[in-house]
């Protein structure tokens, strides 16, 4: 058994690898419904991600800034997800989330425009309703770079050779789609109820001007569409 301290100083002992959807359940369902990510000993957490030593917990809802940032991080994957499926062979550079939303950087041969955002934005909505679990999958330095060259993901590869040889190379999938990804998202992709992608820009790879420039999409995504 290990123990979960709550913020109120409250202790609770659990079974080791035990996750924070499921300690979210143990205090009620609805809480598990609202709940975004988790804080483990001060780092957030998937909420699908086991718990296995004795930790300081909270929970994070959208009002969190930790759970807006796994929120919108799990926004950019389902875009990439979207650009997969309608442009086979592109390459992603990176998709983080941002103060007010997320974008990703791809390279591909075909400039986008205003209505290819909505046919992106259309498959996006295809993949919420799919409801997909995100994964999470620690792999070895080895693994990592067979697989992204596999996929003739360049900007993966490069970005894994520059990774500190002791540091964990975490992968997260979703359906068809994998991605190099540090964490933390949201349990699955139906938690993304309304996007809205609102502009391409021009960005170097890196952010240096002697790389290519790849094309970025921006967007935003919200619980309620209410909300957007």
């Amino acid at each position: 058994m290990i123990k979960i301290t709550f913020p109120d100083g409250s202790v609770r002992e659990y079974n080791e690898g035990v996750n924070g959807l499921q300690i979210a359940e143990s205090i009620s369902s609805r809480l598990a419904q609202e709940v975004l990510a988790c804080g483990v000993n001060g780092e957030t957490y998937d909420l699908g991600r086991p718990i296995n030593e004795d930790a300081n917990f909270v929970l994070y809802k959208w009002d969190d800034e930790e759970g807006k940032h796994a929120f919108w991080h799990t926004s950019a994957h389902l875009l990439a997800e979207a650009l997969q499926e309608l442009y086979p062979g592109i390459q992603f550079g990176i998709g983080p989330a941002i103060e007010n939303g997320f974008y990703y950087d791809i390279d591909m041969d075909k400039q986008l425009g205003e209505a290819d955002l909505q046919d992106i934005e259309k498959e996006m909505k295809k993949i919420v309703k799919e409801n997909l679990k995100l994964e999470r999958q620690e792999v070895s330095r080895a693994a990592a770079l067979k697989l992204f060259a596999e996929k003739g993901e360049n900007y993966k590869v490069e970005l894994i050779n520059d990774l500190p040889e002791d540091e964990t190379i975490s992968l997260y999938t979703q359906g068809e789609f994998t991605d190099l990804c540090a964490g933390p998202h949201v349990f699955s992709t139906g938690k993304v109820k309304a996007i809205k992608l609102q502009s391409i820009a021009g960005a170097y790879w890196r952010g240096d001007e002697h790389n290519k420039m790849l094309q970025r999409i921006y967007g935003t995504a919200f619980e309620k569409q209410t909300d957007l």
